[in-house]
């Protein structure tokens, strides 16, 4: 009689005792044999196998077939992707950075005019030449972005806060505050922009950007706050939301963590590209004489005082307007950029 075995998982099945001894015994084996590190398959990335064996053990997260990424990551992984966007990112953050520090590429001032040189052209030193009263245009036309992109980025951050909150919350608590902020959004959508800007501003003395820009948050409001509505409209209704609620959630802790953050993106598209027409509208108030004012250096200024001399002097046109021209482009095509990237159905 054959002795027992010391340690029953290494038992064996007799020869012939059929095919589920042979079983019952490898899956003892398999139960009881220390787990192994796994190591990856040669020539394929991101997979791994345990050790001994040739079975992947699946693809590492971000990987083909593994774990999907987030709406976030999987849109900053297509912008990466993007030279649509990387041209105007790199335009848009050398437009901040001249704003910021005008020094770096402009030594000169653009407050300091000689009248002798009026309307001249291009001199060594000068390449844009000279305006009416004999200022650099070059100069002036560097000076000029910081105005502009002031304006266009406050007035931008104003309208998209307060028409994000106040849309948010008509969309999510609806009832009366719902109706009420549709009716106000109404009257706003009806005052015509240019008109409302030579009331508003006319009676304005201040030589700051912050009565453009109040106006311009004033009117730019109703805008994001009907997409921001229609957003959370839409997001509230998902699964998720229900579950949560379902929980114990409260509303303020249901509008916060699951609502707002899938509601965002539609509200972040449409700021960014405003902004580019925040820009545009504050260079043509004050074209209009309305926006800003002198000493104050604006794009909008200089194409005012150039208008009439474009005949005899076009170069002191030129230059802003085409300034005024590039920067808008670059924050509208920034914003479409980013709006195919955050639009699962564009993707």
């Amino acid at each position: 009689m054959p002795e027992p075995y010391e340690n029953p998982n290494e038992a064996v099945a007799p020869t012939g005792a059929g095919g589920a001894m042979d079983l019952a015994a490898g899956e003892a084996r398999s139960l009881t044999a220390p787990e192994r590190p796994a190591s990856p398959v040669p020539g394929e990335p991101g997979i791994t196998a345990p050790e001994g064996t040739g079975a992947p053990a699946g693809p590492a997260p971000g990987e083909p077939g593994g774990r999907p990424r987030s709406l976030r990551t999987d849109a900053w992984h297509q912008l990466r992707r993007n030279p649509v966007f990387l041209l105007s990112a790199l335009l848009i953050l050398f437009l901040v950075l001249i704003s910021l520090w005008p020094q770096l590429i402009a030594g000169g001032d653009p407050l300091r005019c000689d009248l002798e040189r009026s309307q001249e052209g291009s001199a060594p030193g000068h390449p844009f030449g000279y305006d009416t009263q004999g200022c650099d245009v070059y100069t002036r036309t560097v000076y000029g972005a910081r105005a502009s992109l002031t304006v266009g980025i406050c007035a931008t951050v104003g309208a998209a806060l307060l028409g994000g909150l106040l849309g948010g919350a008509a969309g999510f608590f609806g009832g009366w505050w719902d109706a009420l902020l549709s009716r106000i959004a109404d009257v706003f959508f009806g005052i015509p922009v240019v008109l409302g800007g030579l009331v508003f501003l006319s009676v304005v003395t201040s030589d700051t950007v912050w009565p453009v820009v109040g106006f311009i948050v004033l009117l730019g409001w109703p805008q994001v706050a009907r997409i921001a509505r229609g957003s959370v409209l839409t997001a509230k209704e998902h699964d998720y939301v229900q579950a949560a609620r379902a929980l114990g959630a409260g509303p303020g802790r249901t509008l916060l963590r699951h609502v707002a953050p899938n509601a965002v993106a539609p509200v972040i598209v449409v700021a960014t590209i405003a902004l580019g027409t925040y820009i545009a509208l504050e260079a043509t108030l004050s074209f209009l004489g309305v926006g800003l004012r002198p000493p104050t250096v604006s794009w909008g200024i200089d194409i005012s005082n150039a208008a009439p001399q474009i005949r005899n002097a076009p170069h002191m046109l030129l230059w802003p307007a085409g300034a005024l021209s590039v920067t808008v482009l670059a924050f509208i095509m920034l914003g479409d950029a980013v709006r195919d990237a955050l639009d699962p159905k564009l993707a």
